[in-house]
């Protein structure tokens, strides 16, 4: 169909309506959209009063810049979500591919000169933005057919001036990249989200990790600044600070190609962590003490398979799942769980009152990660005697501490949530009181909740934060009625079709937009 001039008007100041609010809604000034575009002032204006004509390329880049999709072309996007809860869900959902490894591994297949097929990967947002920035620096990535095993083959040089800064700046992984760079540039740039301040806060960790391999890095606003000089040491240990899954990869992609022995100590043998082990041996570099905090790596300085990866199953995936069965009290049968990464938490769950039995272990796909069938049954559930708190695994995953408020809302009693790790994300768990349930805010880090709560529908904003998000959403499952769900894009970045997943389980869930 072709558009009449005054359509086309329409449309523009339409667009440029919303360009103009998702602005606004980020914080931004039209200088600081011009200069994440590399455009002047005056034409973001242009843009926001319907005067520029856009081209597919460009609403691309806008929606990048401003994390929102301004415009789909072929279908809409899931933008909110219709929640009708109270029914109790059925069947079984088998859990799928670890977001984390992914995202390390694909940062990993630059260390390789061979070509790297991974198998099974989550089709995420995260996923999406970090091949972005490889495919924008030369690597090639190919999917199969069925769209679930990737192909990467990376070339002899990489055009690190041509990395997409979009895709780039909203990563966190991207700060992965500084491993296996070092080992191919003396001097570098990545681009980053954030401010000096955060940069430096984030940075640091992995600099106590990365300058025994020659490795310096400036934080700016905007950018890793980083040169390498040859390291001295052949052999080396590294005593990590913090017990960090980020940190203790980029140690492991730094050792991996170094000619020498690297032991890393207070390493997180945490799910993703083993994920990259696994790949590594692959390639030809030999690890001991696997799954332990103590590892020892002997690097080789060329790295050249054919290699085939399958990934395991994400255990963050399967606490939500597992969520979903407890608070909406159905019989479900989570399939494909990865049990040593989920113990704590059902020990914890058992604490409370609920009645789940186990199959018997089988192996994954990479042969080394231990699966189980998880079968839930309706539970009356009591508050824990103890506070429910994380800690570094084997310890309760940090990630799966949010799923303890919804549970704890549908038990009897009080139940203290301490997530020390990050500053403020405890708020958002806050959200759940408009679903009538009973949480306080102690502090930033605590929040006491009460139960039972009858839950009850209401219309929420997605909050800034992805777990917290997915919270919400299962609360909703739980509560009679109909709710709504806003501005869902988030939960795209850790999860692969959710909600037709839930549907296909017996909720009534509607993907609309506006």
């Amino acid at each position: 169909m072709t558009l009449t001039e005054d359509t086309t008007t329409q449309s523009l100041r339409q667009i440029g309506a919303l360009v103009r609010d998702a602005r606004r809604h980020r914080g931004l000034t039209q200088l600081q959209l011009a200069e994440r575009l590399g455009t002047s002032q005056s034409a973001i204006a242009r843009i926001e009063q319907g005067n520029q004509n856009l081209t597919l390329e460009l609403l691309g880049r806008l929606s990048a810049a401003l994390d929102s999709e301004l415009i789909s072309v072929g279908r809409s996007g899931p933008t909110h979500l219709r929640v009708r809860g109270g029914t109790p869900l059925s069947g079984s959902v088998t859990v799928k591919s670890s977001k984390n490894a992914a995202v390390a591994l694909l940062c990993a297949a630059l260390l390789n000169r061979g070509r790297t097929t991974l198998r099974n990967v989550s089709r995420i947002v995260e996923v999406d933005r970090i091949l972005d920035v490889l495919t924008s620096i030369g690597v090639s990535a190919s999917w199969d057919a069925a769209g679930r095993d990737l192909t990467l083959v990376v070339p002899e040089q990489l055009d690190l001036s041509a990395i997409d800064a979009d895709a780039a700046r909203r990563t966190r992984s991207i700060i992965m990249f500084l491993g296996p760079l070092l080992h191919r540039a003396e001097d570098f740039r990545l681009p980053y989200a954030g401010g000096c301040d955060l940069g430096t806060r984030t940075v640091e960790p992995h600099m106590i990790a990365l300058r025994p391999f020659g490795l310096e890095v400036e934080a700016h606003a905007g950018e890793y600044r980083a040169t390498v000089a040859p390291p001295v040491a052949r052999d080396r240990t590294i005593v990590l600070t913090e017990r960090g899954d980020t940190v203790t990869e980029n140690a492991l992609l730094a050792a991996a190609r170094h000619d020498g022995t690297t032991t890393i100590r207070n390493a997180s043998p945490n799910y993703m962590v083993q994920d990259l082990c696994l790949y590594l041996e692959l390639l030809g570099v030999r690890i001991e003490g696997f799954g332990s905090t103590t590892l020892v790596v002997t690097g080789k300085p060329v790295l050249d398979a054919d290699v085939d990866y399958p990934l395991s199953e994400d255990p963050v995936e399967a606490m939500s799942l597992l969520t979903a069965g407890i608070v909406t009290s159905s019989e479900l049968t989570v399939r494909r769980a990865p049990i040593e990464f989920l113990e704590i938490e059902l020990a914890i769950l058992a604490e409370m009152g609920l009645s789940f039995d186990l199959s018997p272990e089988y192996p994954a796909d990479n042969g080394r990660t231990r699966l189980v069938d998880i079968t839930l049954h309706p539970s009356q559930l009591r508050a824990p005697i103890d506070k429910v708190h994380p800690m570094p695994f084997p310890g309760l995953n940090i990630d799966n501490l949010p799923f303890f408020a919804v549970i704890a809302a549908t038990a009897t009693g009080s139940t203290l949530i301490h997530d020390w790790v990050y500053d403020n994300r405890a708020i958002h768990l806050s959200d759940l009181t408009r679903l009538n349930a009973d949480v306080r805010l102690l502090d930033p880090h605590r929040v006491l909740v009460e139960g039972p709560t009858r839950w009850s529908a209401a219309e929420i904003v997605c909050p800034p934060a992805l777990r917290p998000a997915v919270c919400i959403l299962l609360a909703m499952l739980a509560a009679k009625g109909d709710s709504v769900l806003r501005n869902v894009d988030i939960i795209a970045r850790g999860y692969e079709q959710l909600y037709e997943r839930l549907v296909e389980m017996g909720a009534q869930i509607e993907v609309f937009s506006d």
